[in-house]
């Protein structure tokens, strides 16, 4: 009996050491496609839900550049030395957070570069202090050897069309594969600012950011829960003969929802795109108030060149088409995809400001314009 009692209270002994070796994973209010965990001589992150229908996920160890190497790490996480000194960017929407967090000189890198928008990165890619290190789907490793990156971001989305080649994976460069374009809550894609802030050591500066967004945008979205007529919405507009409609569950379903406006596919529980063609689309749509974000469109004059059918919905009649082209650069890059991104309260301002004027009468639109 007492050899039993021994066992038991070793064995419970044991199960509190391992539970307590684990420390707890840092709280996040809205992204559910990271985990932050902080040990106390690295820091874990954890990136999972890469792609639609994806099982993967892929692990990063921070550990303090000055620091010895941690004997407890995962085998399976990658190692990044912090804070890291020289970046490369693969798409434009690090640029907003990295930004935000004022870490924009540590860009050494950047890919696709017509499509940033941040002036100060467009200058030093001019000049030569940014290198451009991919053009269309030409990819330059050797470049990117050259530059000896700390840190290379990027997404994927399961397509090896767009995706980085498998040779840029085995090369042995620092690639970070995040997720935050599969959050479906404006919030959640804001908050991956917390997870790029440990990689430069500011994560205190992140959480103020994050916090100031989040209290602005919770105060708008409250604001607009009262309203009971709330005028019917559709978005995006035909690419290649397919209208893919967002779907209900989607990050674009849940802005015009929180902006009081009514979603005409709300009802569908898909959180991706549903592929239509434009007859579909105009039985559903057709005496909508309001039509948003029609792909590059930037006057009526382009959007019924494109299709006159389009002339025949009633938002185009009464005037209610809004793109968010505002801040377009000549080279088609656009600031809504970089710092409308971590601000997404000042985006659901100028859709309350577009559904209902009355509520915001002193805002004038950053990211959408009215097309005549």
């Amino acid at each position: 009996m007492q050899q039993l009692l021994t066992t038991g209270l070793i064995l419970i002994w044991s199960i509190a050491c391992c539970h307590a070796a684990t420390p707890p994973a840092s709280s996040l209010a809205y992204a559910q496609n990271f985990e932050l965990v902080e040990h106390p001589n690295y820091k874990l992150l954890t990136v999972k839900n890469l792609f639609r229908n994806s099982s993967r996920s892929h692990r990063y160890a921070l550990v303090p550049r000055e620091a010895a190497l941690p004997k407890q790490l995962p085998q399976d996480a990658l190692v990044i030395r912090t804070p890291v000194r020289r970046v490369v960017v693969m798409e434009t929407v690090y640029i907003g957070y990295l930004d935000a967090l004022e870490q924009l000189d540590r860009v050494v890198g950047a890919a696709t570069v017509d499509y940033i928008s941040e002036p100060s990165i467009r200058e030093r890619t001019r000049d030569g202090s940014i290198k451009t290190i991919q053009i269309g789907q030409s990819l330059n490793i050797e470049s990117l050897l050259l530059l000896q990156p700390d840190l290379i971001l990027t997404s994927i989305s399961g397509d090896p069309t767009f995706d980085v080649p498998p040779k840029l994976i085995r090369s042995g460069l620092p690639v970070v594969i995040t997720a935050s374009y599969m959050e479906r809550h404006p919030l959640a894609r804001a908050e991956w600012i917390k997870f790029l802030a440990p990689f430069f050591e500011v994560s205190e500066k992140a959480n103020e950011v994050f916090k100031a967004s989040a209290q602005r945008y919770e105060t708008l979205r409250a604001s607009t829960q009262s309203i009971q007529e709330r005028p019917s919405v559709f978005s995006s507009a035909p690419y290649s003969g397919t209208w893919h409609v967002a779907g209900g569950d989607s990050f674009t379903a849940r802005a015009i929802k929180d902006a009081g406006g009514h979603y005409l596919w709300s009802d569908n529980d898909s959180q991706g795109g549903i592929p239509l063609d434009t007859e579909r689309v105009f039985l559903k749509a057709a005496e909508a108030d309001y039509w948003i974000d029609p792909s590059g469109y930037r006057s009526l004059a382009e959007l019924f060149a494109a299709d006159p059918r389009f002339a025949k919905f009633r938002a185009t009649q009464i005037g209610h088409v809004y793109n968010n082209t505002r801040q377009v650069g000549p080279h088609g890059g656009n600031n809504i995809w970089e710092r409308g991104i971590v601000h997404p309260e000042e985006v659901l301002a100028d859709l309350i400001k577009i559904f209902h004027p009355e509520r915001l009468p002193e805002h004038e639109l950053i990211y959408y314009e009215n097309l005549k």
